[in-house]
């Protein structure tokens, strides 16, 4: 072509574009578009090989297209580029208009990228503009508008003649991009309009059987379903029920259509119902039957419009959730405790501690000064029982006959130990048959829990459990803030360190057993489950109803009493301590554990795990100072 006079180059371009434009809008589909696109660039360009590289919805191009080789195009077709290596590409080398040329002096560091390529070695270019097997030559395709959106790369490869395109060459391959690009841009349009109107014939199908559909879906449905109206005088009454609601309900067809669910609902779920949305609404509460008991159930709302503009209809499904409701409540109770003890676990425990502390105004600032208090008002812990010279102690966490060599501070121990992982085998609340008899051994009499401090009541939901947002006051919980903005939280605080000031706080007291360790070792995990069950045992029995007592992992167990002074605290620490030391039989045999107490308290600004560590380093202290270590019997 570019052998020629300009003026017949010209001319002879001009047709060559016209005849391959034209083509582009005789296809009938997109695929047919793409492929025509690169037979027209092989056809009437003057290009050996061409490849049209299209935009994916996630970005990458993909080879929708190639022409000039059987071979190359089985090797590449439906492959794919990222789009990250093509704007790489598309920078490159030479700019020649819209088109991108890389040499081959510069392309070579191309061959091992992720763009599907077909190339073919050959000897250097013997004078300056000779074609070499591993130029490329890239024109991209922009969205038609005036913007730079882009729809596809072509790129093409091995120009007759073996020269690279001149100026002419350039023109009309620019040229037949852009009217490409306009080609792809209306093959698109018109499959998206193909496909509308496929949507739209099989929606006018649909919408021709949807009132048998629905007829039978409604009235052979396995769970309830109901029909109200929507706005007037008579809203929300029952205009059609299907007969599994009627047997739910056990009520008669023609008798629920003189109700609305306002009549049916239990009085205390009249908020939830009213609260519920017409549109995509839920709701559980409970409906009456005809023998005046109540049963759970779960409402779901979806407005139907009758016909255009027509009235509207309130579409509701009923559905029994009256075993879900009570295994919901035994799952929580799983999720929340112990299942070795019966007890609140470390997870419980620290959503309890959290529900009574608050991020009052400057308690980042002053957190670390808040606890530095508590521990000087209470001889806190000053770095002399730290982690140096403290071996931790794979299992329980216990000390072994010989000292204290085997505790490990909070936080920092390698797990929580074998008890309480295997102890599917004891209940919660051992009985005579579960291999060991609960007792205090001969001439020890049984403890009276602790009366000193008068016992306070925890507020519960409809549901029997405690509410997780309770603020406590200075005796106890105060129910009506539990469900109180911040605003209306009571702060806690530490106790002052003069024990007659009156002054009183939630005390968190950490206990670790002293000598379980050698028990496990000695007399098997299942002496030990079971002097884990039999300590709980005390420990609940030693404080009042509204306290919490919690096992944190291993033999350690934290309890939580608010409403206690210095004093009452530390009578606290002793009493339980007393009602563990006695012999626990198992077995047939006597063992004793003792323990170690370190009492914390809880004060508005602290995390939860400042104060359950302030509890441990205590604990530690205390551990450490004591003279004698308790034997066990055996």
């Amino acid at each position: 072509m570019e052998t020629e006079s300009e003026p017949y180059v010209r001319l002879a371009t001009l047709r060559q574009l016209h005849d391959v434009v034209g083509e582009l809008n005789t296809a009938r589909s997109l695929a047919d578009t793409l492929q025509t696109v690169a037979d027209g660039i092989v056809k009437g360009l003057g290009y050996e090989l061409a490849c049209v590289n299209l935009v994916q919805p996630d970005g990458d191009l993909v080879v929708a297209a190639f022409a000039g080789n059987a071979a190359a195009e089985a090797l590449i077709t439906g492959r794919v580029g990222a789009r990250a290596s093509w704007e790489r590409r598309l920078s490159m080398g030479e700019s020649w208009g819209d088109l991108r040329y890389i040499p081959h002096t510069e392309g070579w560091i191309l061959l091992e990228d992720d763009v599907p390529q077909w190339y073919t070695e050959g000897p250097d270019p013997r004078f300056e503009d000779e074609w070499h097997p591993q130029d490329r030559l890239y024109a991209p395709m922009y969205a038609p508008g005036g913007g730079r959106e882009l729809l596809g790369v072509i790129s093409v490869d091995r120009p007759r003649g073996g020269r690279r395109p001149g100026p002419w060459g350039r023109e009309a391959l620019q040229m037949y991009a852009s009217q490409a690009a306009i080609a792809i841009s209306n093959a698109r349009l018109r499959a998206n309009m193909q496909r509308a109107l496929v949507r739209l014939e099989r929606e006018q199908q649909a919408l021709r059987a949807s009132e048998e559909s629905f007829r039978q879906a409604f009235e052979y449905a396995p769970s309830g379903m109901a029909i109200a109206e929507m706005g007037g005088d008579q809203h929300g009454r029952l205009l059609r029920t299907n007969d599994a609601l009627c047997r739910l309900l056990g009520r008669s067809a023609s008798a629920i259509r003189r109700y609305s669910f306002s009549d049916l609902v239990h009085p205390e779920d009249i908020g939830t119902l009213l609260r519920t949305s017409a549109e995509g609404g839920r709701a559980e509460l409970r409906l009456a039957r005809r023998d005046n008991s109540y049963v759970w159930v779960s409402l779901r709302n979806s407005v139907v419009a009758d016909t255009t503009d027509g009235p509207r209809f309130l579409l509701t499904h009923v559905e029994d959730i009256e075993e879900r409701k009570r295994n919901e409540l035994q799952l929580a109770h799983r999720a929340s405790h112990d299942s070795l003890t019966g007890l609140p676990n470390s997870a419980e425990l620290r959503a309890r501690l959290s529900a009574r502390l608050c991020e009052r105004p400057g308690a980042v600032a002053m957190r670390e000064s808040a606890a530095q208090a508590v521990d000087k008002a209470f001889g806190g812990y000053e770095g002399a029982y730290g982690t140096n010279g403290v071996n931790g102690v794979a299992g329980n966490g216990g000390y072994d006959e010989g000292g204290y060599g085997g505790v490990v501070p909070y936080g920092q121990g390698p797990g929580t130990g074998y008890n309480g992982t295997s102890g599917a085998a004891y209940a919660p609340v051992p009985h005579p048959g579960a291999g060991y008899e609960p007792g205090y051994g001969p001439g020890y009499e049984a403890y009276e829990p602790y009366e000193g401090y008068e016992p306070y009541e925890p507020a519960y939901d409809s549901y029997g459990d405690p509410v997780p947002e309770r603020a406590f006051q200075g005796d106890g919980y105060d129910p009506s803030s539990a469900i109180a903005p911040l605003d209306h939280h009571v702060h806690i605080v530490a106790p002052g360190a003069d024990p007659d000031d009156g002054s009183k706080g939630l005390a968190v007291l950490f206990c670790d057993l002293d000598g379980f360790k050698s028990i496990n070792d000695r007399f098997g995990h299942n002496t030990g489950d079971a002097v884990l069950i039999e300590v709980a045992r005390r420990l609940n029995t030693g404080v009042r109803d509204g306290d919490t007592v919690a096992r944190l992992g291993g033999d350690e167990f934290v309890v939580l009493a608010d409403g206690l002074g210095a004093t009452d605290a530390a009578d606290l620490a002793v009493r339980l301590r007393n009602a563990i030391i006695p012999p626990i039989r198992v077995d047939g045999r006597a063992v004793r554990v003792g323990a170690s107490f370190g009492i914390g308290w809880a004060s508005c600004g602290m995390t939860v795990e400042e104060v359950l560590k302030s509890a441990d380093q205590r604990m530690y202290i205390e551990k450490r100072s004591r003279k004698t270590v308790h034997r066990r019997a055996g």
